[in-house]
């Protein structure tokens, strides 16, 4: 009878302990690479981050403030993170900077899709190499197998490929951004009935048809200039190529396959684009590529590229979830409660938890202490203990 809004979500104790140990984890390994991490307000305005964010604009939460300017609560980190480096931040690039924040999207209807979720992320900023690319790639990598997930694949694709083949081949951006649609919600049944309805040749169907294929290990890379020969996508190729040897640089390779087939909806997009899975959670549990245009939305042209990871979806890909900590408890009565409060300090100067709790203030006390590990009492003139 007491609902909350469409998509958010109650985090209870049990899940709030696992999430904290999680996050933590995945937080360490970023610092150890050098990022430093910040923050940035829930709010925004609308006319900077809320436009250069590339969230659909349905799925901004906005208000007004008490000048009528418009402000939405914050869609993602990449754009607020430009923001700051752009106007805030006076240190020379590359910057290598990182978050950890929950950020909103307002949904149509819940269907497992969160409207407040949990990112940490890094941005690293300046620097247009592909070794920079591989870093990103690689960090998010290092910061899986810190949170102890070993089961995932990286899938790496380049943005600048399907535009050239769908430029080459359906001639305008509406016919192209219909057939990039079916691949973004991963419909490749439509994408293929769509094509056959094309008002194409039967070369082009083939090599559009073909495109789907490009999947898998680093040799369909050789298959993919078969399909486009054009120099956008000769560069495209040319940089996974160049990414791929990196990548084995880092140790990273074995985790991460080809995948020309993705696109996002993220219209900031540029370059290498990426997206990490596991068998155990049904979304994406992270994303990333590069950005070279957003910091010119905010007058600091600088190429930049970075990852985000979702912490529940993280959290779900790692079930079953860590056990939680164990708890002992002191239960006393008034005139005891020095006694019990010096006993309960020992037992967390010694690194446990320990709850202290006035029998006063229990109604059942055997249903209450069934959730505890140990637990002693203080109780008129002597001190009693038992292990339940």
């Amino acid at each position: 009878m007491f609902e909350k809004p469409l998509g958010m979500r109650d985090t209870l104790p049990a899940l709030y302990k696992t999430k904290r140990a999680l996050r933590d984890k995945v937080m360490k390994e970023i610092s150890g690479w050098g990022y430093d991490f910040m923050e940035t307000p829930a709010l925004e305005y609308y006319e900077t981050v809320g436009v250069q964010s590339a969230i659909l604009d349905q799925q901004l939460f906005k208000l007004l403030d008490q000048q009528g300017k418009t402000l939405v609560l914050r869609p993602d980190m990449t754009a607020p993170i430009a923001r700051v480096a752009a106007s805030r931040i006076q240190q020379p690039f590359p910057l290598r900077l990182s978050y950890q924040a929950n950020v909103f999207r307002a949904q149509q209807r819940e269907g497992g899709r969160p409207a407040e979720f949990e990112q940490i992320g890094v941005e690293l900023i300046g620097d247009d190499s592909i070794s920079a690319d591989a870093e990103a790639i690689s960090l998010m990598i290092s910061a899986l197998k810190a949170a102890g997930l070993e089961n995932f694949r990286v899938a790496v694709g380049h943005i600048g490929f399907a535009d050239a083949l769908f430029k080459e081949i359906l001639g305008n951006q509406e016919r192209a951004d219909k057939l990039r649609r079916f691949l973004y919600e991963k419909n490749y049944v439509g994408y293929r009935e769509h094509v056959k309805s094309l008002s194409l040749s039967s070369i082009d169907k083939e090599r559009l048809l073909a495109f789907l294929t490009l999947r898998g290990e680093p040799a369909k890379m050789e298959q993919a200039l078969s399909i486009c020969e054009s120099e956008d996508c000769r560069k495209a190729i040319d940089e996974l190529n160049r990414l791929w040897e990196m990548l084995e640089a880092f140790g990273a390779a074995g985790h991460v396959k080809l995948d020309l087939n993705i696109v996002s909806h993220m219209s900031y997009y540029s370059g290498i684009l990426f997206e990490v899975y596991s068998d155990k959670a049904g979304f994406p549990l992270g994303n990333g590529g590069r950005y070279n245009g957003l910091m010119e939305k905010f007058n600091q042209p600088a190429p930049a590229t970075g990852f985000g990871l979702q912490l529940d979806r993280l959290l779900e890909a790692l079930a079953p979830a860590e056990k939680a900590e164990e708890k002992q408890c002191v239960i006393y009565s008034q005139e005891r409660m020095k006694e019990a409060a010096e006993y309960a300090g020992n037992l967390r100067a010694d690194g446990k938890m320990a709850v202290l709790q006035n029998l006063s203030g229990i109604r059942d006390v055997d249903a209450f202490t069934k959730q505890f590990e140990e637990v002693a009492y203080f109780i008129g003139s002597k001190r009693g203990a038992s292990d339940e």
